[in-house]
């Protein structure tokens, strides 16, 4: 087993042992044959649930608005017609699908994201074991009312089991045909507890008060909603309420990496270090109906995040990362930790943002081979290892 003595966990020092994927034991001392790392004080954190992403469009340039728009419909009809002229978008687009999943995966792993709600057809590549982050597989998901129309939407509603959460984006812009877009779903019988809406932007007192009332919840992607709309959901009540989780989108409007995301949603809601930090680990993985995520205790997934030692969430950057660990295996992270977890082989020298890191070795050799890149990643040469 592993031990992380002298972790930061929740304000307390601690330790956490770790057997294969999972967290063995929270408080308990390393035995005999444990590997032991020392973390000194630095800040132990479930990995990060990023409850909104787009993973095929990351590598997309994001696309300035011409106006501010009323409605996301009018969005969608920009970028039809942008994409037919647009040639660097037109190349973009073109990218093979294998490819722009991995970088998907890829960027939210560097922010200290360990699982993905991805809003889009489960594609086979995305169940892979060696997928950079573990994405949502019990879902049900609808695009929105605009895109699939009510027959279709009841029907994916209907068919998602009552213990998988269910997903539509909704209410996307500032209109009374956003906002009416709420109640066409609550006409149609589709808000219940395991509804998911996502961006939200239009709700007014009497929209939240339904969700709360219906058990249902949010999925707030701040950046993209200021992005297109100059304005964003209003969610403090709800986010205390446990109602909230947070999402990227994708990089064609939001922000690089759900880190950033974090930046800007405590610029928008007055809720302490403690209560943002949930929307991104307990409570989306309450929303997501994920039990064995977004905490550190005994039985849970060891996903895990490690944080230099006093810094809050939404004040860090993706370099700042010391550890990114997913199913008990180190993926990412500072070198001095990296090689005391595994031998030089097992890593790359990476440089992000301009500081040198480590990236598990397999995964930076796929990466090499890609055509596209992650902006701020630079990666070795092949031969190129971590010390």
């Amino acid at each position: 087993m592993l031990a992380l003595i002298n972790a930061d966990v929740e304000g307390r020092r601690t330790q956490v042992r770790i057997g294969g994927s999972r967290i063995a034991s929270v408080g308990e001392p390393p035995e005999a044959h444990d590997r032991v790392l020392d973390l000194a004080g630095d800040r132990l954190l479930p990995g990060l649930i990023n409850a909104h992403d787009h993973l095929p469009l990351n590598h997309l340039p994001r696309l300035e608005p011409a106006p501010r728009y009323q409605n996301v419909r009018e969005w969608i009809a920009a970028v039809d017609r942008r994409r037919r002229v647009d040639g660097p978008l037109k190349a973009a687009v073109a990218v093979p699908m294998a490819e722009r999943l991995l970088l998907g995966g890829v960027k939210n792993l560097l922010s200290g994201v360990t699982t993905v709600a991805h809003h889009d057809p489960l594609y086979p590549d995305l169940c892979e074991i060696q997928y950079p982050v573990r994405v949502v597989r019990r879902y049900g998901w609808a695009h929105s009312l605009y895109v699939e129309g009510e027959a279709k939407t009841l029907e994916s509603q209907r068919r998602t089991p009552a213990d998988w959460p269910w997903i539509i984006h909704a209410a996307e812009g500032l209109d009374e045909g956003a906002r009416e877009e709420f109640w066409r779903l609550d006409r149609l019988g589709c808000l219940k507890a395991n509804t998911l809406i996502v961006h939200g932007v239009a709700l007014g007192g009497p929209e939240r008060r339904r969700l709360s009332a219906a058990s249902a919840g949010l999925i707030w992607c701040p950046a993209s909603n200021l992005h297109l709309f100059g304005a964003t959901a209003e969610v403090a009540e709800l986010a205390r309420e446990g109602r909230v989780a947070i999402g990227t989108d994708s990089r064609l409007t939001g922000s690089r990496d759900l880190l950033e995301e974090l930046h800007i949603a405590a610029q928008q809601v007055a809720l302490n270090p403690s209560e943002l930090e949930s929307l991104v680990t307990r409570d989306a993985a309450r929303l997501l109906h994920l039990p064995d995520c977004g905490i550190v205790a005994p039985g849970a997934r060891a996903d895990l995040l490690v944080l230099p030692q006093g810094v809050a969430l939404e004040g860090v950057h993706r370099a700042d990362i010391r550890l990114v660990m997913v199913d008990g295996i180190p993926l990412y992270g500072d070198l001095d930790v990296a090689g005391s977890l595994a031998g030089a082989a097992r890593w790359v020298e990476v440089h992000v943002d301009g500081r040198v890191k480590a990236l598990e070795a397999s995964l930076a050799e796929r990466l090499r081979r890609l055509a596209s890149r992650e902006p701020g990643l630079e990666l070795a040469a092949a031969t190129g290892r971590a010390a």
